[in-house]
This record gives structure tokens, C-alpha cells and sequence, in this order.
């Protein structure tokens, strides 16, 4: 069969093309709620989420079991965007009132959410096991209602990340400023974290909790390397997030091989290849501008231009 013809069996299945859609509006959200964050170097807050919303999943699994759903995992990814959306207004609480440190926020949500998790789960009957498929994500396990879920809180997450652009990043380039500019800092620093939540609920199906950060936080830097200017470098991690999630979720297809670990390994790949091209093309457009052909740039990196 050639490859071709392997596509179009592909793409007829609708298992893939569930899982296919689901990958696009992964990679497609997850690197916009990603430039923030890296942004305001916070760049671990999907990890403390996504470890928040593996309790969400196992309190959703053991829901199911106790009222008899089939399967007992149907209430999984509400429960994850609950417990997600919860821990992340957590967080942020702990963060503005200064009783602990953000880092020491983080690490209660990684420790109490793989505990929970794991104690839930077998609190209803299943095992450790039973969470591997929302762990490293599995294209086996996205329903339609999976897919239904993940368009509209996608959509959600775009319709905050983009049509909040300059306020979000005047908030992530400039706290102290951006309150003096009248801005609802407490309310945008708070629909940081649950849009930040949101992502993780999103991705969840397609690279699972604890790669979800990956894929929100690399094409970010991978971007970085290539752009200079904070809206192109959304735009262009928004692409490379759409081309590893479709391409990784593809690979798996014909290679039985976590589709998580794989969008995720691609991404780092894509970033180290940015890496070693991104000098060059720094002294390139240097040499032009030297010419008068354009205006020094330097490194490539984020600016504050939106």
C-alpha cells in the first residue's frame, strides 16, 4: 500500500479523524495561553495544573463508577476542567495575597494532584492504569463529545488569549504599569490561570496532563528564536503547535507509540533545529541592515510591540 493510500485509510477513520481535529485545536490553543506565560516566567504553571487535573479526571472516574456510567470514565473530563479551573484560582489566591511563594504553590498542586489522583482512582475500584491514557494521552480514548468539548472551550481560549492581546500583555510585560494604566489587573491575572486551566482541559485527550505544558510552552521558544515582536511570535508558535500535534498524532497511526511523548519530541526537535538556524539568520538580516536594507535586530526575541 503506498503512502498515499495510507493517508486516505487514515484520514477515513473515525477514530483518526476525531483524534485529528482534537490535535488541531490542541496545537492551535495551547501555544496562545503559552506566550503569556512565558512571558511572565511561568512557564510551569500548565504542569501544576495539569497535575491538579488528574484528580479531576479520577474524581470524574469514581462519579461514573458510583452511578453506574458506562464507561465508568465519561465523567472524566469535566471533572478535570473543574478541578483544573479550581487549582488554578487556587494558585493565583496564594500568589496575590503572599502568604507562600508561586513556586511553593506549584509544587503543592504537582504532589497533591498525582496523590489525589492515584488515591481516588483506586478509592473507585480501578488502578493506577486506569489514568496512563490521560497521563501520556490517547487517541483511542476521544469521543465525539471528547472532541465537542475540546471546540468549545478551544474557542474559549482563543477568543480570551487573542481578543485580549494588549491587555494580557501589557499585565505579562509590566504588572506595576499596567495597574497604573487602570488596567483590572486582579481579574486579568486571575483569567490568566483559568484560561491556563482551560488549555490543560483542552489538551488533555491528545498529549495528556503531564506533557500538556510541553506543548503550550516550546513553540513558544521556538517562536522566540524566529521573531521579533510578541504578536508574531504567537501567531507563529500557534503554527508550529498545529504542525507537531497533526504531525505527532499522525506518526502514531503507523507506530504504535504514546501520540504525547511523540508531539512532544517533535517540538523539541523543531526547537533545536531553530535553535541552530536562528544565528544565522540573525546575522543575515544584520548584514542587510548594515546595507540599509532593514533595521538591526540582534537576537531574535520578544519585544513589546503587539
Amino acid at each position: 500500500m503506498s503512502l498515499l493510500d495510507s493517508l486516505a485509510t487514515m484520514l477515513a477513520s473515525p477514530l483518526m479523524q476525531r483524534g485529528l481535529i482534537a490535535a488541531l485545536i490542541v496545537g492551535l490553543t495551547a501555544p496562545v495561553i503559552g506566550t503569556y506565560l512565558v512571558q511572565r516566567r511561568m512557564a510551569l504553571l500548565g504542569d501544576g495544573i495539569g497535575h491538579m487535573a488528574l484528580t479531576g479526571v479520577a474524581a470524574g472516574w469514581l462519579a461514573g463508577a458510583a452511578a453506574g456510567l458506562t464507561p465508568h470514565d465519561v465523567l472524566a473530563v469535566p471533572g478535570a476542567i473543574v478541578a483544573s479551573v479550581v487549582g488554578a484560582v487556587l494558585i493565583e489566591a496564594v500568589r496575590t495575597r503572599g502568604r507562600t511563594s508561586g513556586d511553593v504553590a506549584l509544587a503543592l498542586l504537582f504532589y497533591g494532584g498525582i496523590a489525589g489522583g492515584v488515591l481516588l482512582i483506586g478509592l473507585g475500584g480501578g488502578t493506577s492504569a486506569s489514568l496512563t491514557g490521560y497521563l501520556f494521552g490517547s487517541i483511542a480514548t476521544v469521543t465525539t463529545l471528547d472532541v465537542a468539548l475540546t471546540a468549545g472551550l478551544g474557542a474559549l481560549v482563543l477568543a480570551a488569549g487573542i481578543g485580549l492581546r494588549h491587555a494580557l500583555f501589557a499585565l505579562c510585560h509590566d504588572e506595576e504599569a499596567a495597574s497604573a494604566a487602570g488596567l483590572p489587573v486582579r481579574a486579568l491575572n486571575l483569567l490568566v490561570a483559568v484560561v491556563a486551566a482551560l488549555t490543560v482541559s483542552v489538551s488533555m485527550r491528545v498529549v495528556g496532563v503531564l506533557l500538556v505544558s510541553a506543548v503550550m510552552i516550546v513553540p513558544v521558544a521556538t517562536a522566540q528564536l524566529l521573531t521579533r515582536s510578541f504578536a508574531s511570535t504567537m501567531h507563529l508558535a500557534m503554527g508550529l503547535g498545529a504542525v507537531v500535534c497533526v504531525t505527532g498524532l499522525t506518526l502514531t497511526y503507523f507506530h504504535a507509540v504514546s501520540p504525547g511523548a511523540t508531539i512532544v519530541v517533535l517540538a523539541i526537535g523543531l526547537y533545536a533545529a531553530a535553535a541552530v538556524a536562528a544565528p544565522a539568520i540573525s546575522s543575515r538580516l544584520t548584514r542587510r541592515a548594515a546595507a540599509g536594507q532593514t533595521e538591526p535586530t540582534g537576537a531574535p526575541r520578544v519585544r513589546e510591540q503587539v
